[in-house]
């Protein structure tokens, strides 16, 4: 009964070239045509990040056991920072110390 029947469609049409015109047509036609291919452009980006986003979790839940040989450097050089750090922070505590104190009354 309220099915949208071949008048209904008839009408709207007539509706839209009476508001926008037929010159403007075609272009918002091509404009409308241009955003429908972005968007599901977009939806199908967005379906095989996710899809990618899955498979690398599944991945690195995967190599956790076995860390990687740039990480172990990377560990190794953070470990002689910090070392050279605490070696540094020892000589400021200590040169204080040994500095005679020029106000001294």
């Amino acid at each position: 009964m309220n099915a949208l029947q071949p008048w209904h469609i008839i009408v709207l049409v007539l509706v839209v070239v009476l508001l926008f015109g037929a010159k403007r047509l075609p272009d918002a036609a091509r404009s409308i045509g241009k955003s429908m291919k972005i968007f599901k452009a977009e939806t199908k980006d967005l379906t095989g990040e996710q899809k990618a986003e899955a498979e690398a979790e599944s991945a690195d839940t995967r190599h956790i056991a076995a860390p990687a040989p740039a990480q172990t450097a990377q560990d190794k050089q953070v470990a002689d920072l910090q070392r050279q750090l605490d070696e540094l922070k020892k000589q400021q505590a200590a040169a204080p110390a040994d500095q005679p104190q020029k106000n001294a009354s």
